[in-house]
């Protein structure tokens, strides 16, 4: 029974009622009776009182002053305070490449792709986002940002953040990605600030970055793809402004539409001749997600002209990552078709799966120079935290396929690789 002051109060006047006292003046012992009653309600309202007190505190208080296996009980019913979660992923590749003899010889190759640790979470106002990856050739920074959220749910990010440009999170839907990962214009994460807001149908991201992620262009271990400082290319990207916005059709119905355009403008700085160039890059998206059905569509323009010396080649720029660096033409268009399904479950040990089919491929501008084409057909599979990529890539003239190129020249040749990617996330 819950004791209450209602019912401290009730039993006070039942009691102290002439019902209860009739009869009392001539009987000693029923008038000590009712003496200790007295006693025992006033007790009972002192530790009334001290219950409710108590009732105020606030819940962590509460929990500082449990410990051991108490205290544990409570962690599990009550959410953590900190609002701070530690995950991470491990995930491995096995691989068949048909364009290295040793890869064919072998009937495949298998490995470590990667092993993360992720950071997310708030106090109060205050975000907070961090992952680093640890490869079997290098350890990286994904990214990392400090961020406040406003009362309209709004959020300026500082640190190292995701560029707004394009399809987002990813302009693929496949593990391997496609053109615009591999020319430094999707998935990239660079230094500076990033205000992002969402008004019903419309979301808008402006940001100011400041350098790539490192601050050091000449480091080619790193996540994402950026200009770096390699050889007679002695070219960074500084002072860069991002602006992205999207209006989503059918927002809540099962159809969503999410049309969008982006517009990327910096500089870029030689340590050669000590001057800044520039660089521009713009685009429009589609993102249709209706039914189990998911379209999307990307057309980029981009644009490198950097202040190299004298007898350097201006048609080519110099990006790296993956402790690597390859040239891509200065002057190229993207185009992005990608389409998935989600296909029913036909077991109850399988959360998911998506099948998709994602193409990209670059114009070059460049007289004379090749087109870079990928194309991957694959599907994604969910089981609990088993999450498990199964590719088959086709490229043309792309870099990481034997000798194909980014740039101008290359080799006008379809290659294959097989992969599969399975990983483990908690």
């Amino acid at each position: 029974m819950r004791l209450t002051k209602s019912t401290l109060w009730l039993a006070v006047i039942v009691a102290l009622s002439p019902a209860a006292t009739w009869g009392a003046a001539d009987d000693a012992d029923t008038q000590s009776e009712i003496e200790l009653l007295k006693r025992e309600i006033q007790a009972l309202k002192a530790r009334l009182e001290q219950v409710e007190a108590r009732s105020q505190v606030p819940v962590q208080n509460l929990e500082v002053a449990v410990s051991g296996s108490e205290r544990s009980a409570v962690a599990a019913d009550e959410p953590d305070p900190s609002g701070v979660d530690i995950g991470g992923a491990l995930r491995f590749n096995l691989v068949h490449r048909d364009y290295v003899e040793s890869s064919e010889g072998r009937l495949g190759e298998g490995g470590l792709d990667v092993f993360r640790l992720n950071v997310d979470g708030q106090l109060d106002n205050i975000l907070v986002s961090a992952e680093y990856r640890f490869y079997s050739y290098m350890s990286v920074l994904h990214h990392g940002w400090i961020g406040y959220e406003f009362d309209d749910q709004s959020q300026l990010q500082f640190g190292v953040s995701q560029v707004p440009f394009g399809l987002l999170p990813y302009a693929a839907h496949n593990s391997w990605f496609g053109v615009p990962y591999y020319a430094g214009l999707g998935d990239d994460y660079d230094m500076g600030v990033k205000y992002q807001r969402t008004d019903g149908p419309w979301s808008t991201q402006l940001a100011f970055y400041k350098n790539e992620e490192l601050n050091d262009a000449t480091n080619t271990e790193r996540y994402s793809f950026d200009v770096i400082r390699d050889g007679e290319q002695q070219n960074e990207e500084t002072n860069q402004f991002n602006a992205r916005a999207a209006y989503t059709f059918g927002l809540g119905s099962g159809c969503e539409t999410a049309v969008g355009s982006s517009l990327e403008a910096g500089e870029l700085y030689n340590a050669t001749t000590d001057s800044r160039g520039d660089h521009w890059a713009v685009a429009a998206h589609v993102d249709s997600r209706c039914g189990r059905w998911n379209f999307q569509a990307q057309a980029t323009s981009y644009q490198y002209d950097p202040e190299n010396p004298e007898g350097v080649d201006d048609s080519v720029i110099t990006v790296g990552a993956f402790a690597g660096s390859y040239d891509i033409a200065a002057d190229a268009d993207i185009a992005v078709a990608n389409v998935a399904y989600n296909v029913p479950s036909p077991w109850q040990a399988i959360d998911s799966i998506t099948c998709y089919n994602d193409y990209s491929h670059m114009f070059k501008r460049e007289a004379g120079s090749l087109d870079s084409i990928i194309n991957t057909t694959g599907c994604a599979i969910g089981s609990g935290p088993l999450f498990t990529y199964i590719d088959y890539i086709l490229a043309n003239n792309m870099a990481y396929f034997d000798n194909g190129s980014m740039a101008g020249g290359g080799e006008d040749k379809w290659l294959g690789r097989f992969n599969v990617n399975v990983g483990f996330y908690w």
